[in-house]
């Protein structure tokens, strides 16, 4: 994107102001003042106005795999790794679509469309989630039943989910919700210690061959997509 171009949709001016920004020298990349408006910024990019980071106001949606040991919350002060610090500078004010606890890997989506996120999160709209599973003991018919109509965690029951592709002590679980730790804790309920938990996908977006810590841009499809399955305009 050509640097006015971003300057003017991060909302702080128009084209013609972002213009006169950066002929006069208000303006520095990467610590480097440019004084050409057609200069080419990237994501990776910092763009400062007199001193001062710039971020870009544009509706923004990245899926990320997380690995473990990072935390999804963005407000604690003191974690060693927040998902946040995997992203480029511009980026960091993307805020994380529900959360994966710290041990718990694959597909997380950030985003700073806020009804986007908040209608994949809400039971109501009845979004698909998919969980990779390694339990430390095979899991018994009865007990897959069971867990499938339903585990009373807090006082609450969990919504019908469904257990599939068994392999040993693997499976997945399908979920349309998301409780703080609610697969460790269904398992653990039934005496079941939950070894590795991984998400495979969040209505139709799938992690595919994306590696532990990377990120990219949801596609415009993939976007649609979204829009259409959470009745969004």
């Amino acid at each position: 994107m050509r640097l006015q171009v971003f300057l003017s949709r991060s909302g702080i001016c128009s084209r013609r102001k972002a213009f006169e920004y950066v002929q006069s020298g208000r303006v520095s990349v990467k610590g480097r003042v440019i004084q050409e408006p057609s200069f080419a910024v990237t994501p990776d990019d910092e763009v400062f106005l007199d001193g001062k980071i710039v971020a870009s106001s544009e509706k923004a949606y990245v899926l990320l795999n997380k690995p473990a040991g990072v935390i999804t919350t963005t407000k604690d002060k003191f974690a060693k790794r927040k998902i946040t610090d995997m992203l480029p500078p511009i980026l960091k004010a993307l805020k994380p679509v529900g959360r994966l606890d710290r041990d718990t890997t694959g597909l997380l989506i950030l985003t700073n469309d806020g009804e986007l996120a908040f209608r994949l999160t809400h039971p109501s709209f009845e979004i698909e989630k998919i969980y990779q599973v390694v339990l430390d003991k095979a899991l018994s018919l009865a007990d897959k039943t069971a867990i499938e109509k339903g585990v009373v965690l807090d006082g609450k029951k969990t919504y019908p989910a469904q257990i599939k592709n068994i392999m040993g002590n693997a499976l997945d679980i399908v979920l349309h919700e998301g409780r703080k730790r609610q697969v460790r804790r269904m398992f653990s309920e039934f005496g079941y210690r939950v070894c590795s938990l991984s998400r495979l996908s969040q209505g139709s977006l799938k992690l595919g061959d994306l590696k532990a810590g990377q990120w990219r841009f949801l596609k415009k499809e993939e976007i649609y997509r979204l829009y259409k399955e959470l009745k969004m305009k």
